[in-house]
């Protein structure tokens, strides 16, 4: 250290984040968030599909130390620049914790992802957008990872089909899945598994003979959210892929100034 130096002095400039905390109090996790981030995921019709994802990253922050190094973060990422997926979660997870001196790190990915659907009865094609995300931490008992999606659907209520005359109401409700896995996957494939639980698809196009046709379908189709969530959980379990899962569903009423809410979550 040179002669008037204080501990952190970086090239005559003072690294705050290396000062000593007083305060003992240990962070679990302290990072950046929203950091937007293109990167490249696996289409099962295309190849490849380039995306604009959100990236969040974190590690722990022992209570000796005043702050982490942000800057950090952006320089891992750039480092693993197209070639940020699946395959290097892991790695990019260990070059953190190296980096940033951590037991523990973690990151999670979100990300829109678009397939090319067709309408039900007249064929008629339009890109159908499905939130998605790749979320996983890394410490020194192992590594977990988990995918997930969020699909959007139609329920009609059986309630309100079963007391009225005339028609029944129905809401778009959004389910979220989380899954860990024992080998690759499509998303394709989770996707159709949560739009085959629901009433309903929902559709970016469609002509009036689609219109007819998703309605009708719905109406003969009627599910509480209970029900949606029941019925996925149902497919995960059945499929020996998914060892652990969660599923959530929330309706969005049309009659009701209020969702309607359910979540469930299990192992194969």
């Amino acid at each position: 250290m040179g002669i008037g130096q204080r501990p952190g002095d970086v090239h005559g400039m003072i690294d705050v984040q290396n000062l000593k905390d007083h305060r003992n109090i240990e962070i679990t996790k302290v990072g950046v968030k929203g950091i937007k981030y293109p990167i490249i995921v696996l289409d099962r019709t295309l190849g490849t599909q380039a995306v604009n994802a959100a990236i969040n990253m974190y590690v722990n922050l022992p209570h000796h130390f005043k702050g982490a190094h942000m800057s950090r973060f952006i320089e891992i990422l750039n480092e693993f620049r197209g070639q940020i997926n699946i395959k290097t979660f892991h790695l990019i997870l260990e070059k953190t914790r190296q980096k940033l001196k951590a037991q523990s790190a973690h990151m999670e990915i979100v990300f829109p992802y678009f397939i090319e659907k067709a309408a039900p009865v007249t064929g008629a094609k339009s890109l159908m957008e499905y939130k998605c995300m790749f979320c996983g931490a890394l410490n020194d008992n192992g590594a977990d990872f988990q995918v997930g999606i969020v699909v959007p659907v139609t329920t009609v209520c059986p309630c309100s089909k079963e007391i009225s005359n005339m028609g029944a109401h129905n809401q778009r409700s959004m389910v979220t899945v989380k899954v860990r896995f024992k080998k690759f996957f499509w998303i394709e494939d989770l996707i159709r598994i949560v739009e085959e639980s629901a009433s309903g698809e929902v559709y970016s196009l469609l002509k009036r003979p689609d219109e007819k046709f998703v309605t009708e379908r719905a109406y003969e189709n009627p599910m509480f959210v209970e029900d949606v969530v029941r019925n996925v959980a149902a497919r995960l379990k059945a499929h020996d892929n998914f060892p652990s899962y969660t599923v959530e569903a929330e309706n969005h009423e049309s009659i009701h100034n209020h969702s309607a809410y359910a979540y469930v979550e299990g192992d194969s």
